[in-house]
């Protein structure tokens, strides 16, 4: 079992404070917006044997397990964060694994660097991933029922908005949502402005419903992005509740703490709200315009005190243990591997104490009980 020291990536929309508050450390007064626990090669987690990119390279089948290398190669198929979000994230959808590997050879075909700013596909795998809120959160997920975005829309008394509302009301579900996207990601970059202006004057005057798009416009003044989040439902997580995103599901968090747990990919299409590349014609072919309930997830209960967040992936399963004083000892011993997560408390395993935001990296096979008061997350696959 080793312990991990994990790298926290500074982007510009990080909180200055969450992170730092989880840790019970003092605030640099730079954003502090993703820890990340794992062997991705972006930033993989460091240990006392290399990092564990390192690690596992070294013997895939030891640490990994035999069942997980046949299964899913010999990597880490999850990458765990915790991410504080202290404003919006990019407006933003993912491939599903057969549109990865299409784009991404593609890529390669025609010799874009994987470092280039305007590759779409870093590598040939699917993004799929949860949040788990530690304190309230705030999101996008999914498109809202045409009628409904017409209507929001159509509250703000914006003329420059009318001919979308127009649409939102003309065409079927799929259509609409399609013909609106499109039309607000092509406008005229001044038109647009002109409209996002006067759309967020409209949102901080009327409050309520739209106070949501007034921040986003407040980061982004004049960002197309803006109308669009307003097809998207707004979601408001209370802590230990989850978001599932699959893909083609466009999203975008924009405020609060959480443990988020994804598919070990790069892969991301953005529609807005970021001043990274933006490539309109892959977006609209990815996007899934399907209105949906975005479906808060709460954990379900599982053997010996676990609470489950399911999920159709099986790239990782999240799941977290609420130690009250004087619990027993759990026993989390698996043939898989495993990241351990403390978030709140003091919870002891194996030779290691720890406090919110340490971690432990469990390889397949090795003892693994759990003891304290406290609050800890489990990263696994499903096998």
């Amino acid at each position: 079992m080793d312990r991990l020291d994990n790298t926290v990536r500074p982007y510009a929309w990080g909180s200055v404070t969450a992170i730092p508050r989880l840790l019970g450390t003092e605030p640099t007064g730079e954003p502090q917006a993703e820890m990340w626990m794992g062997a991705h090669p972006g930033a993989p987690s460091r240990t006392g044997r290399g990092t564990l990119a390192q690690v596992i390279d070294a013997d895939p089948e030891r640490e990994l397990g035999a069942a997980a290398v046949a299964r899913f190669g010999p990597r880490l198929p999850f990458l765990l964060k915790l991410l504080a979000a202290g404003s919006p994230l990019s407006l933003q959808v993912h491939p599903d694994r057969a549109q990865a590997q299409a784009g991404y050879e593609d890529e390669e075909r025609r010799g874009v660097p994987v470092t280039a700013p305007h590759r779409n596909y870093k590598d040939a795998n699917h993004k799929p991933e949860l949040i788990c809120a530690l304190t309230e959160f705030d999101g996008l997920c999914g498109f809202r029922d045409p009628l409904r975005a017409a209507e929001l829309l159509d509250g703000l008394g914006v003329d420059s908005l009318k001919p979308y509302v127009d649409l939102l009301h003309a065409h079927p579900e799929e259509a609409a949502l399609r013909e609106v996207l499109t039309a607000v990601l092509t406008a005229d970059p001044d038109e647009t402005a002109h409209t996002v202006t006067e759309t967020a004057a409209a949102c901080d005057r009327l409050g309520g419903p739209y106070t949501p798009y007034a921040g986003i416009a407040h980061h982004y003044p004049g960002d197309p992005g803006v109308i669009a989040a307003m097809l998207l439902n707004h979601v408001r997580l209370q802590p230990g509740e989850a978001l599932y995103l699959g893909a083609g599901v466009p999203h975008a968090y924009l405020q609060g703490l959480g443990v988020e747990i994804m598919a070990n990919s790069d892969n991301v299409l953005r529609c807005g709200l970021t001043p990274k590349h933006v490539d309109v014609p892959e977006l609209l072919r990815i996007v899934r315009f399907e209105a949906a309930d975005p479906g808060v997830l709460r954990p379900e209960a599982g053997p010996d005190d676990e609470e489950v967040y399911e999920t159709p992936t099986d790239e990782f399963r999240l799941s977290r243990y609420v130690l009250p004083e004087g619990a027993p000892a759990h026993d989390l011993t698996l043939d898989a591997p495993q990241i351990l997560l403390c978030t709140a408390g003091a919870v002891h395993t194996g030779e290691h104490d720890l406090t919110p935001g340490q971690s432990v990296f469990v390889p397949a096979g090795e003892k693994a009980a759990i003891s304290g008061t406290g609050t800890l997350f489990r990263a696994t696959v499903v096998l």
